[in-house]
């Protein structure tokens, strides 16, 4: 096991007494257990990583320890005493920082201000001084080993500096505890290696770090501790010297599941390709990319965050560009330009972000439903449109979907639920009968019965003889495919097909 410089099988004194202590907390929304009686600890001077697939219930515990959930039931101790960490600001003053993905920076600001920000320091009147850099942000600038101007405006460094900016403003509040959640995702091997230098660093001076990453080798390299999560529990919770890339996908995973999958058809009897997508590079996101799409096809991609899926589909359908690679379309060379040209060559696109890039919000439900077909609904050739058409055909949709109206397909699209408000995005494609249909986390946000019809629906898309692809998180929903492709790093790692597609074998393949 590799051994980052300076770091030791076990960094810093540890206290006698625990920072941290969780005795029995459970959690439940509805009728989901997010946790389920969960006891962790996390000492001071020791990188604690925290490892489970998506929703197995680390987030719900990170959440818990900055104040933004409570409990249901259970204890949260702090140095030995239970406390109650009623929001964000008594986290805050218990000294626990929380550093997530999205970088919670102020873009006009200098690294400087955004160090001191919300610091007893930080008024408004300091951080619109000029004529100088504080003395404590030098400090800890100079601490974890920042060397670029402190006077540089934020929205001119880079991801990996802003990541350090983040933990310079942690530390000046004299954090006691740092949660990084997935800190190099975004990050080249390089950065990565500094950052978690900085981390291991932190960890031998009595910090407390809380490390959650999908990626194994950082784990392996880098935590004392490592806590798994399953299903709302803790499945695995062991010390340094027992830390092994099979012990914990082993209690990511469980017990293996069974697909339930159609009969695969031999690569003979496969529909023609479709779609062909060769060594895609673009910047830092995409790393020798490759797929294949055949006609009436359901593939998967799997992989887990910062892997390249998203960025990949974007690509395919116009919406991000590429530096090298190759694609073809129906066997002719493929360079989409913009959205306006991927659907012009039969290409759909449903973004895992539906509200933000997907609806029309405010907008009836029939809009949504024509806004790529309004063309369909003109009146005879004239430039007007069809209002009975255009209603008659949103009512046929919204039966053949099972998208619940009530009060008639005029009312906002924003008033429905979120299942009902992806079958919309999903009928409107439909509607425009693509030959390829890129789906990004379909299920995202909705319910359990919202998910098994949304699939199902999916299932029949695909056996009509159109081409689609699924990208999800949720690796249980991609059994039913033909075949998966996993991305791991922007690159394509691997591809299963017939018995192959497992959980535990797609998982593998990410930590691999």
């Amino acid at each position: 096991m590799t051994q980052l410089e300076g770091g030791s099988a076990h960094a810093g004194q540890t206290s006698p007494t625990p920072l941290i202590q969780t005795r029995g907390i459970a959690k439940t929304y509805g009728a989901i257990a997010a946790l389920k009686g969960v006891d962790v600890t996390f000492n001071r001077g020791e990188v604690h990583g925290l490892v489970g697939a998506n929703g197995a219930g680390k987030s719900t515990l990170v959440r818990m320890l900055a104040g933004l959930e409570q409990p249901d039931s259970g204890q949260i101790l702090i140095r030995g005493k239970s406390t109650e960490i009623s929001s964000a600001v008594r986290a805050s003053g218990l000294g626990f920082a929380f550093i997530h993905q999205e970088l919670n920076l102020v873009g006009a600001f200098t690294a400087s201000q955004n160090i001191m920000l919300g610091s007893h320091r930080g008024s408004a009147i300091a951080l619109r001084r000029t004529d100088g850099i504080d003395p404590r942000a030098r400090e800890v600038a100079h601490r974890i080993g920042i060397d670029f101007p402190l006077d540089r405006p934020v929205s001119q460094l880079t991801v990996h500096q802003q990541w350090l900016v983040s933990i310079a403003r942690a530390l000046v509040h004299d954090c006691e505890l740092i949660a990084m959640d997935e800190p190099t995702a975004s990050l080249d091997a390089d950065e990565s290696a500094r950052l978690l230098k900085v981390a291991r660093d932190l960890a031998n001076q009595g910090v407390a770090v809380l490390f959650i990453s999908h990626r194994l080798d950082e784990i392996l390299q880098i935590c004392d501790r490592v806590t798994a999560f399953r299903n709302g529990s803790v499945s695995m919770a062991i010390t340094r010297a027992d830390i092994t890339r099979e012990a914990i996908v082993e209690a990511i995973v469980g017990h293996e599941l069974v697909s339930p999958r159609r009969e695969e058809a031999p690569p003979s009897q496969r529909g023609r390709v479709v779609l062909e997508v060769d060594g895609l590079r673009a910047g830092r996101t995409l790393n020798g990319a490759s797929l294949r799409l055949h006609e009436g096809e359901l593939l998967g991609v799997a992989g887990l965050v910062g892997s390249g899926r998203t960025e990949l589909a974007r690509t395919i359908f116009g919406a991000d560009g590429y530096d090298t690679g190759r694609m073809t379309l129906f066997g002719r060379d493929y360079v989409p330009r913009s959205i306006r040209d991927a659907i012009r060559n039969s290409i759909a696109y449903v973004s895992e972000e539906r509200r933000a890039e997907a609806l029309f919000l405010d907008l009836p439900i029939t809009s949504n439903l024509h806004v790529a077909t309004w063309a369909k609904r003109r009146f005879k050739r004239l430039p007007l449109i069809s209002t009975r058409k255009a209603e008659s055909d949103a009512r046929r949709i919204c039966r053949e979907l099972g998208i619940v109206v009530r009060g008639g397909t005029r009312k906002p699209v924003g008033a429905l639920s979120g299942g009902n408000q992806q079958k919309v995005v999903i009928g409107r494609w439909l509607e425009a009968q693509p030959r390829v249909l890129l789906l990004d986390e379909p299920t995202r946000g909705v319910d359990i019965g919202a998910r098994a019809e949304i699939y199902a629906r999916i299932r029949d898309i695909a056996r009509s003889g159109m081409s689609v692809i699924v990208i999800s998180s949720e690796f249980e929903e991609l059994l039913e495919c033909d075949r998966v492709v996993i991305m791991s790093g922007g690159s394509t790692k691997g591809e299963l097909s017939g018995d192959e597609i497992t959980v535990k074998e797609m998982l593998r393949l990410c930590y691999s």
